[in-house]
């Protein structure tokens, strides 16, 4: 079985997507709650260590002042968006967001940041044009869900739409961010996106655009990349014991099959919503943690780093208030996700779609708790073994192509691999192999 469709993507000067992001690992920063002090100061002094471990891309959550009116908790929420063009003055300065964007390039790093397109907070600078918001009958801006600090933006509004591609260009010319990752996008009409997008590129050509969405019509057009929220879900439930390896095979088909082989997923155990709302990746996952991590680096997308999950952060960070993620690592994660990052840079097979393998699933004895497969480029190929079950497990591949010399990626043990070959796994237990 293999799980590849066809697709349309917006092309850059280096092909479908940037040549910068194709075996790149994103990670995301939670300024407030990053370091002691929560400035863009303090976690430029992070910058190296990231770089260390092989961070590619740095996602900044927003940046921007945030609303007063109906704010919530203390500090108030990130996405409640007072000014486009400026920054938190509990971060700092525009000039020390600068200063990390430099120092991040300098290092060979990306930087992308949030962008809240749908809405503003409900003092925003924007509320003196009447007309560039959705209005209730009483004349106040409207919010959905339970965003009562916020006011909806209205994309009828030609004027608010330049006003909006404008703000987005200022970060690019100004700050040299290299994308944007776009908060709710189907919230803001497509045809939006698809006319800003070009726009931005005809400033900076390879910039990368990831929709928090899962929303085929994105990625036609204007997203590079889309949340895998389907999959995340599928990955908790099954460390549950809600779902078994059969609902991810069925997971990945209705990917590929709904975006087809070019968009990039975005793959993660944990984020800020996740984290604050859900639990953390230890309440949702249990013992199969480290696994599933693992997962999200061997199947085509882009991996995701939570703010602290590097070092094994067990806390829920607070949402509305000041917070810390901690900075010590007893159980070893930076080392871990560092032997994965590495893995991803220098194994052209887990490149990002579509540019890497696709999955081809390999028949074995064990179908309900097993997931054994592989990634094959010329000249590049992994086999990724999972058992998802908490028992130990036994079990053969019975597809002959998987034959063949290959070497523990972790161990460096080189093994022949047969037909007949008997596996056992522990539970929760992952396997990845490169081809020699």
């Amino acid at each position: 079985m293999i799980f590849s469709a066809g697709g349309c993507m917006p092309r850059t000067p280096d092909g479908i997507h940037p040549k910068w992001s194709r075996n790149a690992v994103m990670y995301e920063v939670n300024t407030r709650q990053i370091t002691m002090e929560g400035t863009f100061a303090a976690f430029q002094r992070k910058l190296p260590g990231l770089k260390k471990m092989g961070i590619d891309i740095i996602w900044f959550m927003p940046i921007y002042p945030i609303g007063e009116e109906g704010r919530k908790g203390t500090l108030g929420s990130y996405y409640a968006i007072k000014d486009y063009t400026a920054v938190n003055p509990e971060f700092g300065t525009l000039q020390d967001f600068k200063n990390c964007v430099q120092e991040a390039h300098r290092l060979g790093m990306k930087v992308i940041i949030d962008w809240v397109a749908a809405h503003t907070s409900r003092d925003a600078v924007w509320l003196d044009h009447y007309d560039w918001y959705i209005r209730r009958t009483d004349g106040q801006p409207e919010f959905l869900y339970d965003w009562s600090d916020v006011a909806r933006l209205n994309y009828e509004n030609p004027e608010m739409r330049q006003a909006m591609l404008q703000a987005m260009m200022f970060w690019v010319k100004e700050a040299d961010v290299d994308g944007f990752r776009c908060d709710m996008a189907d919230l803001t009409p497509v045809d939006f996106w698809e006319w800003a997008v070009p726009r931005l590129r005809q400033i900076k050509p390879d910039l990368f655009m990831l929709a928090e969405s899962e929303n085929p019509v994105n990625t036609k057009n204007a997203f590079n990349a889309f949340y895998a929220w389907t999959v995340h879900h599928t990955l908790n439930d099954m460390a549950a014991g809600r779902k078994n390896t059969d609902s991810l095979r069925t997971c990945l088909q209705t990917m590929n099959k709904l975006f087809g082989s070019r968009a990039i997923p975005l793959l993660f155990t944990s984020n800020h919503d996740e984290n604050s709302w859900n639990g953390t990746e230890f309440e949702r996952l249990g013992p199969a943690v480290r696994q599933m991590a693992v997962l999200t680096f061997a199947l085509p997308g882009l991996p995701l780093i939570y703010t602290g999950q590097e070092l094994g952060n067990k806390k829920r960070l607070e949402f509305f208030e000041k917070d810390f993620a901690g900075d010590s690592d007893p159980e070893g994660f930076s080392s871990f996700y560092s032997k994965l990052i590495c893995l991803k840079a220098n194994t052209p097979a887990l490149a990002v779609p579509p540019y890497g393998g696709t999955v081809v699933d390999m028949a074995n004895t064990n179908p309900q708790n097993v997931f054994s497969f592989t990634r094959s480029v010329e000249g590049s190929r992994i086999l990724a073994l999972f058992n998802f079950s908490g028992l130990p497990v036994s079990f053969q591949i019975t597809d002959p192509t998987v034959e063949g010399t290959y070497r523990n990626a972790f161990s460096g043990e080189v093994t022949v691999i047969l037909t007949n070959t008997v596996w056992e796994m522990v539970p929760y237990e992952f396997l990845i192999f490169t081809a020699k």
